[in-house]
């Protein structure tokens, strides 16, 4: 497999992948899975609320208390 980025995303990576100490491929592994876990959970949130319908803003206050999450991370 070969993948190709732009010379700044290039540098990030490589710098992000040093920064904790993993290996560039390994680095790349993980933040591959971290993006198909989050297009999974996307897609079942899609379903679950076209089905029961929008989560409330309180539903989303608790889901991120009980995860210890803040309003101004869950945003980024």
């Amino acid at each position: 497999m070969s993948v190709s980025f732009d010379a700044e995303l290039g540098d990030a990576v490589r710098s992000a992948a040093a920064q904790a100490g993993k290996p560039l491929s390994a680095w790349l592994a993980e933040a591959a899975g971290s993006k198909l876990r989050a297009e999974a959970l996307a897609r079942f949130l899609a379903a679950w609320e076209s089905e029961h319908g929008s989560l409330t803003a309180a539903e989303l206050a608790k889901a991120e208390s009980e995860l210890g999450l803040h309003a101004s991370e869950s945003a980024a």
